[in-house]
């Protein structure tokens, strides 16, 4: 336990930097009694709305919860709901300079209605651009380029939206290689190819086992993914894929989650580890993956082994899905967490 602790005392000292789709949360929570009369559906009572970042934003929020320093690079649009995700990471204390406004599209809004501790319907407000139908702005790659010496770590938060790109993520891996830096990749499914050489990458098993299947059917060099099926459903399955996945991206770690069995994480030239779930309650998994990719990219940039990282980030998982909504996690509730599944 003290070797972890002795990680999260080094968080508030790093720097670093998070680049992804960024996207405003709302949720609005309230009470059914009824049915409507106009159709078949619950009437929700409301009793309290809010809003949360999102996407990449939520992963800047986790880090910055932690202690650390962040920054954000990303999209939003000339609309309020972009000027409202701006001022929450403000407040948070999260560098905003690299929110770059697009007066084509609006800021993506993922409205949640909850009653009961049960969602009942989410409302999406997007208009995404597909990768390479809609340029990067020069003025983001030279943000990335001119600040990305002083960072610890980069995070590429893939949330599909269009912004993450082949061009933008080779020149990111470029610029973070040539300075020695850490890069971990939030995956989207259809942009696996996209993360060969990178540090680690953090996929759930559903997102493994899509990957499996969209690389095999995409992929020129597909034959060299020896894996015979998607279907991962026992461990000799997981580790198979969890290695092949590895090695076919060329990466030094794969951190998979696997909701209630907790993670595996394979690394080069090691046995894959199996670390064990210690959530006690679900309520809502969504956020979960900001967590653990924010906590195992901070606790590596802290001086972490990787089997460390992935253990503490797994403490930050299993908080985040004891509540509602993609919140934060702190770095007091982490310690607390670690603490008393030690004590």
């Amino acid at each position: 336990m003290d070797s972890y602790q002795r990680i999260l005392s080094k968080f508030a000292r790093k720097n670093i930097l998070v680049i992804g789709d960024v996207i405003l949360d709302q949720y609005i929570q309230g009470s059914v009694s009824r049915i409507s009369p106009e159709a078949p559906v619950p009437v929700v009572v409301e009793k309290k709305s809010f809003y949360t970042p999102g996407g990449a934003a939520n992963v800047a929020n986790n880090l910055r919860g932690l202690g650390a320093r962040v920054t954000i690079v990303g999209r939003i649009g000339n609309d309020q709901e972009g000027r409202i995700l701006k001022s929450k990471l403000s407040k948070e204390g999260v560098n905003v300079q690299g929110l770059l406004i697009d007066r084509k599209l609006p800021t993506i809004c993922k409205t949640r209605v909850i009653a009961q501790n049960q969602q009942i319907v989410r409302i999406d407000r997007e208009k995404t651009s597909h990768p390479g139908s809609q340029e990067i702005p020069p003025r983001m790659f030279r943000f990335i380029k001119n600040a990305i010496g002083r960072f610890h770590a980069v995070i590429l938060s893939d949330y599909g939206k269009g912004l993450i790109t082949p061009e933008l993520v080779n020149f990111v891996r470029a610029q973070a290689l040539a300075k020695k830096k850490i890069i971990i990749v939030d995956p989207k499914v259809e942009h696996f190819a996209y993360y060969r050489n990178v540090t680690a990458i953090t996929p759930n098993l559903k997102e493994a086992e899509n990957a499996i299947r969209n690389i095999k059917i995409t992929s020129k060099a597909g034959a060299q993914l020896e894996i015979h099926s998607d279907k991962l459903t026992n461990d000799q399955d997981i580790n198979r894929a969890g290695e092949e996945l590895r090695r076919y991206l060329e990466l030094d770690a794969l951190l998979t989650t696997l909701g209630e069995r907790g993670m595996r994480l394979f690394e080069k030239g090691k046995t894959p580890v199996l670390i064990k779930t210690v959530a006690q309650e679900v309520y809502d998994v969504s956020g979960a993956g900001d967590a653990v990719i924010s906590t195992f990219t901070l606790s590596l940039a802290a001086g972490a082994n990787k089997r460390h990282a992935a253990e503490i980030a797994n403490f930050a998982g299993g908080i985040v899905v004891g509540k509602i909504g993609a919140v934060a996690v702190t770095k007091e509730e982490l310690a607390k967490a670690i603490k008393d599944h030690h004590s």
